[in-house]
């Protein structure tokens, strides 16, 4: 029986349509809730922690994790391409594109693609992907906000390939850079409302299915 012999545009479009697998949107319709209309209307975990709670949030997180972490692992090795590194690369930019602009759901907005970046990393070059989760484990424990642990862990990145020996050639440091600036991107209304003081910041008990509210009057 031979080897499996995967073409390049099929492996990448498997990792597009199992990054574009809504888990946190699945989640909310297994528990009756559209999370677009509940909490921030973001289908991430984080929404899914605040609407859902912490156990379905959690669940979800891995879930979006795996969709990054699958494709970059075993897809490439199916392929047989030369260049290995270049196509765990455009596989993960796949799986994280489908995360945020999941074709399941029509082409509407799905997660900001933090967890699923996550995943890709921890399959292509696993202890700066482990340095990063730490900082952002490290920094919502101290400060209860998840789009500063984000931001946190997506700088932490970068820095943590240089700690680890990455010559600023290397191709995955390059990619992190891009997906810092990713995350700065999609974490943006985040960072407004940071500026503002209006950040949403969990509180212990603060998790739970959440009424949507109404619109502010100016």
């Amino acid at each position: 029986m031979g080897s499996i012999h995967l073409p390049v545009i099929v492996a990448v479009v498997i990792a597009y349509v199992v990054g574009s697998i809504p888990s946190a949107y699945l989640a909310g319709k297994w528990c009756g809730v559209d999370l677009r209309q509940h909490g921030s209307g973001n289908l991430g975990a984080t929404n899914v922690v605040r609407v859902l709670g912490i156990r379905i949030g959690a669940l979800v997180f891995v879930v979006d994790t795996l969709k990054g972490f699958l494709p970059v692992f075993f897809l490439p090795a199916l392929t047989g391409s030369p260049h290995p590194e270049i196509l765990s690369l455009t596989l993960g930019a796949a799986a994280i594109l489908g995360h945020v602009r999941p074709v399941f759901l029509l082409g509407q907005k799905g997660g900001k693609g933090v967890a699923t970046a996550g995943g890709v990393f921890l399959g292509v070059a696993w202890l700066p992907a482990v340095i990063a989760i730490a900082v952002f484990i490290i920094v919502f424990a101290t400060s209860r906000y998840v789009s500063v642990a984000s931001l946190s862990a997506a700088v932490a990145l970068p820095l943590a390939f240089l700690f680890t020996g990455a010559a600023i050639t290397d191709p995955f440091f390059m990619a992190s850079i891009v997906v810092a600036l990713f995350v700065f991107f999609t974490h943006r209304a985040n960072i407004g409302r940071l500026r503002r003081g209006e950040e949403h910041r969990f509180t212990r008990g603060n998790a739970g299915v959440s009424k949507p509210q109404p619109p502010r009057v100016a």
